[in-house]
């Protein structure tokens, strides 16, 4: 890999080029220079290899087997059933293992080759997205309450997050010279990034608005939140939270995951304003010595929450008002059907791990490939969209009255109905992509997910708890994709079949988990949970959770939590 270090490698890449056209012409390699790995990640893709070969290679002398990742911006997770369409036929023409839903509502395309990296660009910028920004060290793809209960807030949540995402992205003309072939102009190359400057940012940041009462964007997770506040059926601004971030490094005590604080409230026509105050304040005071503590959170703790407050609100040109009162009931998905307000019905389906392909007797993207045909030929669907959840699942949106009947057979045609027999624990379980492709990873986590599911289910059949609603979820290194530090139940990968057993998150994404058992195996794992499970089973008070459970009983220790009622006195 370079030697160089990623502050250097951003500051002489001419604003993101490097020599990634060199690199992609360079016909020897299937991979691309080691700079240019990390540039790459700014444009939306990861450089990966199988790593399930990558040994037999070495013996054989062979490279590995590279190929990329490619990762769309999608502010809130919107398609159009056109845009699906495309999508799907981008998958199919150069990627493999079909589309993959991601936790932060993006499509994810693996196993994309060097020499049709660019076809697949200008292929998903004919569908108007593009994956500027999706990775890297910049803000990236914005998450948005994905459920359109109320439906003309959530369009204007979803416009203020839309505005955002876009207000925040890179200025560098870099990503269409090199994949849309635009012809470079005078400043290339040192395009002024009045938001990012020379080095962009210390690390990755996340953005995500939420809409209460429900937390499916698990906006304490996020470096910067906002969360709705609704009256009348309108939005009238937002809290603001900051500092949250899941990743940490197995041993390391400097590193931890973290709930975001609120610290005020603002109008809908401060959200920009704030949100470049809170970006700049972590670009310019954020730790770019030592990249495993340079992520807001540590910005913070390290400075104190009372010194970033202030700062944001001398860049922002305002005060905070003191936070509204907010509640929120669970940070899952509600599946199935649920009308709105303006007529329309939206589905929400369960997308294991959020793969959507056509194996394993799965028929999933051909049966989506259809539903959207049917939304796009009639005329009476065209308000109709697909909206990728935080949570790896996918909800049909804005359906007619007059579709809902065949959409609904359509979902039991291709098998898209599973979540109607689904335990509460399959529908609500998360994993990340781990192996074999992510070079992070330590353990199996998408693929090992059914397997550990049905185990689990088995337990809890024996203590009559099938339909308890508990929160699982599975990472397979310490980073945190899928935000596995807000799990009830989770394992955290720490070598090839061993995990943390992290346990006693709320169903609310506002309590933290905490390590009960480090580095065990499988049959580990389930000694452990079968007795906890007996215990709730037995002891549980009327409607608590597995995790409050757990913390009442105190198998885990009380870990802080963000208050369930904020109260507005509280706040200020």
């Amino acid at each position: 890999m370079s030697s160089h270090s990623v502050e250097d490698i951003k500051q002489h890449s001419a604003r993101l080029r490097g020599t990634l056209l060199d690199s992609l012409d360079n016909p020897v390699t299937a991979a691309l220079n080691d700079d240019d790995q990390t540039l790459i990640k700014y444009h939306g893709s990861y450089q990966q290899d199988d790593r399930d070969v990558r040994e037999e290679r070495r013996q054989q002398k062979l490279e590995p087997a590279y190929s990329f990742m490619i990762r769309t911006r999608t502010p809130g997770g919107v398609v159009t059933p056109k845009q699906w369409l495309q999508l799907d036929a981008i998958a199919t023409t150069y990627a493999e293992r079909g589309l993959r839903i991601t936790t932060r509502q993006a499509f994810q395309l693996h196993g994309v080759i060097k020499t049709e990296l660019k076809p697949t660009m200008q292929a998903i910028n004919a569908a108007l997205i593009d994956t500027l920004a999706a990775c890297g060290d910049v803000n990236r793809n914005v998450a948005v309450a994905a459920n359109p209960l109320q439906s003309e807030a959530h369009a204007a949540v979803h416009a203020h997050a839309a505005a955002l995402s876009e207000h925040l992205l890179p200025n560098t003309r870099a990503y269409y010279e090199i994949w849309l072939d635009e012809e470079r102009i005078a400043g290339s190359g040192s395009e002024d990034e009045p938001i990012y400057g020379a080095n962009y940012l210390p690390r990755k940041f996340k953005i995500g608005f939420a809409v209460p009462p429900y937390n499916d964007v698990d906006v304490f997770a996020q470096d910067l939140g906002f969360i709705a506040v609704i009256r009348d059926g309108e939005v009238a601004g937002y809290n603001v939270t900051v500092g949250g971030g899941m990743g940490a490094t197995h041993g390391d005590p400097e590193t931890y995951p973290r709930l975001g604080d609120v610290i005020g409230f603002v109008t809908p026509d401060q959200v920009i304003a704030i949100g470049e105050a809170v970006v700049t304040a972590q670009r310019d005071f954020g730790n770019r010595a030592v990249r495993k503590r340079a992520r807001l959170k540590y910005t913070i703790d390290d400075r104190g929450l009372a010194w970033f407050k202030s700062e944001v609100e001398r860049r922002a040109g305002f005060t905070l008002a003191a936070a509204e009162p907010f509640e929120f009931v669970h940070n899952g998905d509600r599946f199935g059907w649920i009308e709105s307000g303006d007529g329309n019905s939206h589905l929400t389906l369960r997308i294991p791990a959020g793969r959507i392909w056509d194996r394993d007797g799965l028929t999933h993207l051909s049966g989506l490939r259809e539903v959207a045909r049917l939304l796009e030929a009639e005329g009476e669907g065209e308000g109709a969209q697909f909206r990728l959840t935080p949570n790896q699942n996918l909800v049909i949106a804005g359906v007619p009255a007059a579709l809902r009947g065949r959409v609904d057979g359509l979902v039991e045609r291709f098998g898209l109905d599973g979540y109607r027999s689904a335990s509460p624990l399959r529908r609500n379980a998360l994993a990340c992509v781990a192996l074999p492709t992510c070079g992070l990873a330590m353990a199996e986590a998408e693929r090992y997910l059914p397997d550990l599911v049905e185990k689990i289910e088995g337990l809890l059949d024996t203590h009559g708890l099938r339909d308890a609603p508990i929160h699982l979820r599975i990472s397979g290194c310490p980073n945190g994709c899928s935000r596995p530090y807000l799990g009830e139940i989770a394992l955290v990968g720490k070598a090839p079949g061993r995990y943390n057993l992290m346990l006693g998150a709320d169903h609310r994404g506002q309590r933290l988990n905490a390590l009960h058992r480090e580095n065990i195996a499988e049959p580990e794992i389930l000694a452990s949970l079968d007795p906890l499970f007996a215990d709730y089973a037995a002891m549980r008070a009327d409607g608590e959770g597995f995790g409050d459970f757990l913390v009442r009983r105190g198998v885990v220790p009380i870990r802080p939590s963000i208050p369930l009622l904020l109260r507005t006195e509280d706040a200020a």
